[in-house]
């Protein structure tokens, strides 16, 4: 019992190893993000084997929105995991516990604001996208299902942030598995039993992210030997508030642009018609899983560089750099290696329409040397958010996306515009994509460099 217990500790990465603690700390949150990956792909799997390839674009075309309207949940979820992060490996009781009960508050005030928002602009964006109207009611219920549960889904991203800004990366992962089974399950029972349809997958998804979200608030609750969760603190402190929308914004910003992007290259995409449509959900749906590798050890090193920062141990940081980027980079390689091989049988789950799946294998091999170029950005991210230098990052995101990938995307798609193509080649998406990812890993790797990230800790 005791060492189950100790399993279930804060990691503190302020001594050790560093690749083991990287390690340590990214495996469980690496099983963890290919749980969360499951609820749209197995959502993705249910529309498209019970309701049809049309329903399957839908839940695709509803991404983008998605998207653009979460990134209040996703600024604070980044503010929060590096302000406790940098308070917990400072030893700091008293900040840790106002920085997380303001987070709490933060959190409720975003889920009522998006609550009321996304209600009264989703079909107009849906419209701005020319969504074909084949899809266009599908994409509508969807998206308003999952707005209005859109509480449970924004207290899980803050409450695990902050889990995993104390090191501890199990709690969330169990949670996750518990909520993701939930998922499988209800998706199974509202659409294969009851033939709810898309309603019936955002439906499901609701239920088990808010599943989640009480799991990983009863897990702080306990953890009182290292804050206190007190209702003094579950108030606005303007000190800790604003720290934590100035590491979060840029975050959020970032996310918010490049889920604009989607949106204007999603337009594109939909010219290209609903069996393209499709075959992008299903591409998009495996590149999630080969994207986890590098998103788990950005995390990681996030907290990483946070705790050794707040310690005030630099050399250590770099060090954990090192480490931690070559990790994620040769993860990476042999992830995408193994995709390529059995690509064509990922596809096939999806759907049972051979044309879709070649057309969806082809358009992911585009992608493949791409993953390791965003392992190094993902890393070398995290460890200048992590030392809260939150704002190169943002800054480099916006470059790549906006100057770089959409440009090239429309630009391809005018060159290679014929009588029998008159919207130009639909490979323009992906090659964008991969030219985008190269030289975003050039300019991280650069700023990195230059050291300037040292100076910002909170």
């Amino acid at each position: 019992m005791e060492v189950l217990k100790k399993f279930f500790e804060p990691v503190d990465m302020t001594y050790g190893k560093p690749w083991h603690k990287i390690a340590l700390f990214t495996v469980p949150m690496l099983i963890g993000n290919i749980a969360q990956q499951l609820y749209n792909t197995v959502d993705s799997i249910v529309v498209g084997r019970y309701v049809g390839d049309n329903a399957l674009a839908a839940v695709g075309s509803a991404g983008p929105i998605l998207n653009l309207l979460i990134v209040l949940f996703i600024g604070i979820s980044v503010g929060a995991s590096i302000m406790v992060s940098q308070y917990f490996g400072g030893k700091k009781r008293e900040e840790l516990s106002t920085t997380i009960g303001n987070c709490l508050l933060l959190t409720a005030i975003a889920s009522v604001f998006i609550m009321v928002i996304a209600s009264m602009i989703t079909r107009p964006l849906l419209h701005l996208l020319n969504t074909p109207e084949s899809i266009i009611d599908w994409c509508n219920s969807y998206l308003l299902i999952l707005f209005i549960g859109s509480a449970g889904l924004a207290f899980y991203n803050i409450l695990s942030g902050i889990l995993r800004g104390l090191g501890d990366s199990i709690s969330a992962l169990v949670y996750l598995l518990v909520s993701t089974a939930l998922n499988i399950v209800l998706d199974l029972l509202f659409v294969a039993v009851f033939n709810m349809g898309v309603n019936g997958v955002a439906l499901a998804t609701v239920i088990a992210q808010a599943v989640s979200a009480v799991l990983c608030l009863f897990k702080l609750m306990r953890m009182k030997e290292i804050f206190d969760m007190k209702l003094r603190y579950l108030k606005m402190h303007k000190e800790y508030t604003v720290n934590i929308i100035r590491l979060g914004l840029p975050s959020g910003v970032t996310q918010a642009i490049l889920s604009m992007a989607m949106i204007v290259v999603q337009s594109l995409t939909n010219s290209f018609g609903e069996m393209f449509i499709a075959a992008n959900v299903i591409v998009m749906r495996v590149d999630g899983f080969a994207m986890l590798p590098n998103f788990s050890f950005g995390t990681a090193l996030t907290t990483y560089a946070g705790q050794n920062v707040g310690a005030r141990y630099y050399d250590r940081v770099e060090q954990g750099a090192r480490q931690g980027t070559a990790m994620a980079a040769g993860t990476s390689a042999a992830i995408t290696a193994l995709i390529l091989i059995f690509g064509r049988y990922l596809m096939s789950i999806f759907t049972n329409t051979p044309e879709l799946v070649k057309l969806s294998m082809s358009l992911m091999t585009i992608l493949a040397v791409g993953y390791i170029a965003m392992a190094v950005t993902q890393s070398l991210s995290g460890i200048m958010r992590g030392a809260g230098d939150t704002m190169t990052p943002m800054w480099i995101s916006i470059v790549t996306t906006i100057a770089i990938r959409v440009p090239i995307a429309y630009g391809i798609a005018y060159m290679t515009r014929t009588p029998e193509l008159p919207n130009g080649r639909q490979e323009c998406i992906f090659i964008s994509l991969l030219i985008s990812w190269v030289i975003g890993a050039i300019i991280t790797f650069v700023f990195y460099k230059r050291g300037k990230w040292k100076a910002r800790a909170i």
